[in-house]
């Protein structure tokens, strides 16, 4: 089955499991009818693995490991990332595309849809090495999923559904890291990091845009990490055996979180309706890295994967050798965080949505 009939496929039976939710008298009654996620590896739950064309993929173990049946399934993380973290806690169950979950009962709660990819990014060019779903490409997908989802509950209880799901939005590190930090292809057209900064925020802007002019509504837009901090940038930087974070990386995130901060109230003003939520991620990452025995961590300066310096995605595999504590490491390979780490920043992004709500 090519890939663009497998996605409808997929979408098809996501529809069908929603609409069977909704007519369903869910004992734990969800704070929204549904959460539809976009971004990166942080919340792809398996789209890449029926993305003939990307090389980054997490159907391998040991990728999944601590997964019920320790089993990879395209999440890349030794278990759940953080979407399934954030939809658990919203009472929502987030599955891996469903076209994977071909036995799913009806009267299962399923109203979580990733359309995220990893390796993607609001800026294309992050998709031309890995050949991942650019975000800009990823309301192609929901489009389907809308036309499905009409088909089977009308349009009107449809675009009641979107009008009133959560998006969940995280991409961004993949930009810096692939096209201003560690291969510098966007620095003849933006010498400094402030207009890069400005080009991806327009990025994301037209993007979010897009997402309201399809429906969406309730929108929630995750900030970058201290990307210095993450092992393979203290690799690529060669800093010395102690492996500091690399500052001035983490000061770009800082300056590009705060210019997200001020953006997403001026987007939410010029579009009616529209409620945008900015999602600090990197504050609990940051604390987990300073203060790591307050959350049980052991080793925050290298995954557990491999040397935990350089693997990720094809080097993290099978044959590659895992630290004895999965729970000990923060970060699971050379970029990801792991499940340990995905819950705790899960918790904190919900604690900022409930408040959100209540305001």
């Amino acid at each position: 089955m090519s890939t663009s009939k497998t996605i409808v496929f997929g979408l098809f039976v996501a529809t069908l499991l929603v609409s069977c939710n909704v007519a369903a008298n869910a004992t734990t009654q969800p704070l929204f009818p549904a959460i539809l996620i976009f971004g990166d590896s942080t919340v792809d739950t398996g789209n890449n693995n029926y993305h003939s064309q990307t090389i980054f993929k997490a159907k391998h173990l040991p990728y999944g490991v601590d997964l019920p049946g320790h089993e990879a399934n395209g999440r890349y993380s030794n278990g759940k990332v953080i979407s399934d973290v954030i939809a658990s806690k919203l009472n929502i169950k987030e599955l891996v595309p469903p076209f994977l979950q071909p036995n799913i009962s009806h009267q299962d709660i399923v109203t979580g849809v990733s359309f995220a990819s990893a390796g993607a990014g609001y800026d294309d060019r992050s998709s031309l090495s890995s050949k991942a779903i650019p975000v800009s490409q990823q309301p192609s997908m929901f489009k389907n999923y809308i036309a499905r989802l009409k088909g089977i509950v009308g349009d009107k209880k449809a675009m009641e559904i979107i009008n009133n799901a959560l998006v969940v939005i995280s991409a961004g590190p993949n930009d810096f890291i692939l096209n201003f930090y560690d291969i510098p292809t966007r620095r003849l057209e933006y010498p400094t990091i402030h207009g890069y900064q400005e080009f991806i925020l327009k990025r994301l802007d037209g993007f979010v845009r897009e997402l309201y002019s399809l429906g969406c509504r309730n929108i929630v837009v995750g900030g970058l990490p201290p990307m210095g901090c993450l092992p393979i940038q203290m690799t690529a930087k060669m800093r010395n055996i102690l492996r500091f974070c690399v500052e001035q990386e983490n000061k770009d995130s800082v300056l590009y979180n705060q210019k997200l901060v001020k953006k997403l109230p001026e987007i939410q003003a010029s579009l009616p309706g529209s409620n945008f939520l900015y999602a600090n991620v990197y504050d609990p990452l940051m604390d987990m890295i300073q203060n790591p025995s307050k959350y049980g961590f052991k080793e925050t300066k290298k995954g557990c994967c491999g040397t935990g310096y350089l693997e990720t995605t094809f080097m993290c595999n099978p044959l590659t050798k895992t630290c004895p504590n999965h729970s000990d490491h923060l970060f699971w390979d050379s970029i990801h965080p792991s499940e340990a780490a995905y819950n705790y920043i899960g918790n904190f992004v919900d604690a900022q949505i409930r408040g959100w709500i209540k305001a």
